[in-house]
């Protein structure tokens, strides 16, 4: 058994649960390596096995070695439960991640099984990021930076928001990355103050303030990263929101300490955008985990319980939206190391004026 493995068990023992079924297909990546899109994990002292099916039969040797893996022919609920691979009386799953359908099916075929629905079993060890992953991320926050330098020069009035979000895609592949970690937020003029505005066939204008909001997948590990950058000169209103912004968002980082609690950091920022006139324009959390997925835990926000440990990795992204006109988010990937924050990310946050 690999040791890796040996604090889930030694959870599962503790909750009383003989076998847990993993479904949720990036906690099987960040535990196995697989990333293949086809998957399950039982997860019991006796043995702890991957299920998959032919298409990832080579994929699944070449990148899982903390367990042996079982390629299935038929459904993964029949062929775990035929081929006997249930261990013990109390079956826990992710109640987030698997359909009911199939919990339901566990409990028709499994009548002498206790099934245990169970959330969020492995967030407490997916917070703390060890060097590796520190190391993964950091590369993908590299190969983000990289991109978004070069197509800043891309940006004038002769193409669209969707253009530059299609060329942020091709080139985060082209510079070694899996894939985007999210769909690229491209937003120009009256549609910046959408936080998640889609890239549209809005063409860029002498005077916008323009949200990036990007990042890629490297062997597994996401980046996320917005900057606000500006076609020419823009108005005073605009800049002084920047400012605002800005400031805000190096406060966050000048001021998250080891264990504080996410709600305490969110609220330091928020009173400082409050303090300016601009709470009602700041309507989302200040920041989230990053991992192998984009957004995970711990979260910062208003009514967050998650807390900040040395070793954690989350972002600090601040924005004030005014809708109408225009809107900022600066965003950084942080990792909380003993004396505070290191951020990924070393672009300029002062306005770049294209």
């Amino acid at each position: 058994m690999s040791k890796k493995l040996e604090p889930f068990l030694e959870k599962m023992s503790r909750m009383d649960v003989d076998t847990l079924m993993v479904s949720d297909l990036h906690v099987i990546r960040w535990l196995t390596g697989f990333s293949g899109s086809s998957a399950r994990v039982l997860l019991s002292r006796q043995k702890s096995l991957l299920f998959t099916d032919f298409r990832y039969g080579e994929q699944v040797k070449q990148e899982v070695d903390a367990m042996e893996s079982v390629i299935i022919q038929n459904s993964f609920c029949d062929s775990i439960i035929e081929g006997g691979y249930v261990r013990g009386r109390r079956v826990a799953i992710q109640s987030e991640h698997l359909t009911v359908r199939e919990a339901e099916k566990l409990g028709e075929k499994l009548k002498e099984v206790d099934i245990v629905p169970v959330e969020g079993f492995f967030d407490e060890f997916r917070v703390i990021k060890n060097d590796r992953e520190i190391r993964w991320m950091k590369q993908a926050a590299a190969i983000s930076e990289k991109v978004f330098e070069e197509i800043l020069p891309l940006i004038s009035p002769d193409v669209t928001e969707a253009e530059i979000a299609a060329e942020i895609s091709c080139r985060h592949k082209r510079h070694g990355a899996e894939k985007d970690s999210f769909e690229p937020i491209v937003a120009s003029g009256v549609r910046s103050a959408l936080p998640h505005a889609r890239p549209g066939k809005e063409k860029f204008r002498p005077g916008d303030l323009i949200v990036i909001d990007m990042g890629c997948v490297c062997n597994g590990y996401a980046s996320d990263q917005t900057r606000t950058v500006a076609l020419g000169r823009v108005p005073d209103e605009a800049r002084k929101i920047y400012e605002i912004t800005r400031e805000a968002q190096q406060l966050g980082a000048d001021s998250a300490r080891p264990g504080m609690p996410g709600k305490e950091l969110d609220a330091l920022v928020r009173g400082y955008i409050e303090k300016h006139g601009y709470n009602d324009f700041f309507g989302h959390g200040l920041g989230h985990g990053v991992g192998v997925e984009v957004h995970e835990k711990p979260r910062l926000g208003k009514t967050s319980e998650d807390n900040l440990p040395v070793g954690s990795v989350f972002t600090i992204e601040p924005g004030i939206y005014l809708p109408g006109k225009f809107g900022v988010r600066i965003e950084d990937t942080v990792i909380m190391r003993e004396n505070g924050v290191e951020p990924f990310q070393q672009l300029t946050r002062e306005l770049i004026e294209l």
